[in-house]
C-alpha cells in the first residue's frame, strides 16, 4: 500500500505544519516572521538592493488600513497585518497566477488562515466588514508599489488597480525596501505590540 504523500512542511521552530489540514497548534508567529520577511513581493521584479518583502507590505497594508479606519481596535489592527501570514509556506503569487490556478490554491490559502487566525485570538474568518477593508488597503498598497518600485506607470496601474483613494497617512518609508533582518524584526515587533494590546482589551476589568 502506498503511503500518503507528505503535505507538511517542518519549520525553524521545530514545528511540523500540514499545509492541507493545518493546526493553529503548529503556527508560531517567529515562523510567520521569518518567512514572510523571505518572500518577495512582484516575484523579486521590483527597484531597489532589496527585494520588497511581504513582511513589509503587511506593515503597509496594516498602516494604509488604520488611515481609513482610525478607530480601528488593536484586533482589528492585527486583521490586517496577517492578512497575508499564509505566504510564509505558500509564498505569493501573482493575482493573474492565482485566477489560473483557481480553488484548489484558494481553498489552501483559506485553511491556513483560519489556522493562523485561530492560533492568535482572532474568528476563522475575517467579518465582511473586514473583508472590504482589507481589500481597500491591499489594493491601495498594490498601486502604490506598482508605481514606487515595480515599474508600472501612473496610467498602467490606474487600468490594473483602480485610482487610488486618498491617503491620510505617511507611507513613503514603508515604500523603501528592507533589508531581510530588519522587515523580519519590525513585522515580529509590530505583531507583538498589537497582540499585546488586543490582549489587554480583552482582559477582566
Amino acid at each position: 500500500m502506498t503511503a500518503p504523500a507528505r503535505a507538511w512542511q517542518r519549520m525553524l521552530s521545530g514545528r511540523r505544519l500540514d499545509l492541507l489540514d493545518p493546526s493553529p497548534l503548529d503556527v508560531e508567529i517567529a515562523d510567520i516572521a521569518h518567512g514572510l520577511a523571505r518572500v518577495a513581493r512582484w516575484n523579486g521584479q521590483t527597484a531597489g538592493p532589496h527585494v520588497f518583502s511581504v513582511a513589509q507590505h503587511a506593515l503597509l497594508v496594516e498602516a494604509i488600513g488604520g488611515g481609513f479606519q482610525p478607530a480601528a481596535t488593536a484586533a482589528e489592527r492585527l486583521e490586517l497585518l496577517l492578512h497575508d501570514a499564509p505566504e510564509y509556506v505558500i509564498g505569493d503569487i501573482i493575482s493573474p497566477f492565482k485566477a489560473a490556478i483557481g480553488h484548489s490554491y484558494k481553498a489552501v490559502e483559506t485553511r491556513l488562515l483560519a489556522a493562523i487566525r485561530l492560533r492568535f485570538g482572532l474568528a476563522p474568518a475575517p467579518t465582511a466588514a473586514m473583508q472590504r477593508l482589507i481589500k481597500r488597503a491591499d489594493r491601495l498598497s498594490a498601486f502604490l508599489e506598482a508605481t514606487a518600485l515595480a515599474g508600472f506607470s501612473h496610467g498602467e496601474a490606474v487600468r490594473v488597480f483602480g485610482r487610488p483613494e486618498p491617503l491620510s497617512v505617511p507611507v513613503d518609508a514603508l515604500l523603501e525596501p528592507w533589508p531581510t533582518a530588519q522587515a523580519q524584526a519590525r513585522f515580529l515587533a509590530r505583531f507583538t505590540a498589537l497582540a499585546d494590546a488586543t490582549q489587554g482589551a480583552a482582559a477582566p476589568a
